[in-house]
């Protein structure tokens, strides 16, 4: 799955793909975030960046993207020239196409073959679109990656069974997990997960999953 986009819309794309890896245990290579004007744009503006209709392909085909992928284009205007010809160009090659946009019946709305266009109203301070519209793109996004993580299976019931150990936040919430689904008390369930690497194989190993 790709996003693409510029400014803030490409910056909510990232957001949504590096979160994932960490809390569904996927490779950073499942959900992946691209924004006009490289990584650089990330923090700084890079001028023109988003008008470029033919560069958002050409870093797609940076990812070896083929017809197995989906391009998800991320604009608030629907008007962004270069997530519409990313999508365009995806479209002439046989790739699944969506996008998220603010603006319904923007080229961006039309050119998408899966189109999501979410109507938020005029932005309280004029000329942005940053608060409501990407307020309400970050919702979708995080809407879609966890659709696609639970159609995955990653989840089991309610619960981030792949997510990534990586503090010990997240090893205390997952020996409570673990826990609930075993009826173990805390110091087994922890043994549990630090021997066994996850909540998915320490519950697995109980025969519970």
């Amino acid at each position: 799955l790709f996003y693409i986009g510029a400014g803030t819309s490409g910056r909510l794309g990232i957001l949504d793909a590096s979160e994932c890896p960490p809390t569904f245990g996927v490779s950073y290579d499942k959900i992946i975030g691209i924004i006009a004007g490289g990584d650089t744009a990330i923090r700084k503006a890079v001028e023109n960046a988003e008008d470029d209709e033919k560069q958002a392909f050409k870093d797609l085909e940076k990812h070896q993207i083929t017809t197995d992928d989906v391009v998800i284009g991320i604009a608030a205007s629907g008007t962004t020239p270069y997530v519409i010809g990313g999508l365009e160009t995806c479209n002439l090659n046989g790739i699944t196409t969506g996008c998220i946009t603010c603006n319904p019946g923007s080229p961006l709305d039309k050119v998408a073959t899966h189109p999501v266009a979410v109507v938020v109203g005029p932005e309280f301070i004029t000329g942005s679109s940053r608060m409501k519209a990407g307020t309400a793109q970050k919702m979708i996004l995080n809407m879609i990656s966890t659709s696609v993580m639970i159609q995955l299976g990653h989840i089991k019931g309610n619960k981030m069974v792949d997510m990534q150990l990586s503090n010990d936040k997240l090893v205390d919430r997952g020996t409570r997990m673990i826990m609930e689904a075993t009826g173990t008390n805390y110091e087994i369930a922890r043994k549990l997960l630090i021997d066994h690497g996850s909540v998915r194989n320490a519950i697995e190993h109980q025969g519970i999953c």
